[in-house]
């Protein structure tokens, strides 16, 4: 991938995932089953070994939910600009939890 198209969000990853395996079958294939070394290719990085990675396909009688990673928020203080956010209905948190993925993903944090 060309650093100009690389995605930089982690809706961005799963969509630049999606448009491939949708256009490329035998893409698609390598993805079911061997996930982790296609998403490593992709992206140009190594996954820490204890980091597994699972791509699974809906079809019309099964639905799968991703459930993320609950946030480590202890010893963190809300701002009174957070807290009126949250209090609006947006999760602050949500925006970190998208980056610390992203970034543990690529083993900045391991």
């Amino acid at each position: 991938m060309s650093e100009q198209s690389t995605p930089r969000t982690r809706k961005d990853i799963e969509a630049h995932i999606i448009a491939q395996s949708w256009k490329d079958e035998a893409y698609k294939q390598e993805l079911l089953s061997n996930s982790k070394a296609v998403i490593e290719r992709e992206f140009g990085i190594q996954l820490p070994a204890n980091v597994s990675v699972k791509v699974v396909e809906e079809n019309p009688t099964n639905l799968y939910f991703v459930l993320p990673m609950r946030p480590d928020l202890s010893g963190a203080e809300l701002s009174d600009e957070q807290l009126e956010t949250v209090a609006g209905g947006i999760l602050p948190a949500a925006s970190a939890l998208v980056s610390a993925t992203i970034s543990y993903l690529a083993g900045e944090n391991s």
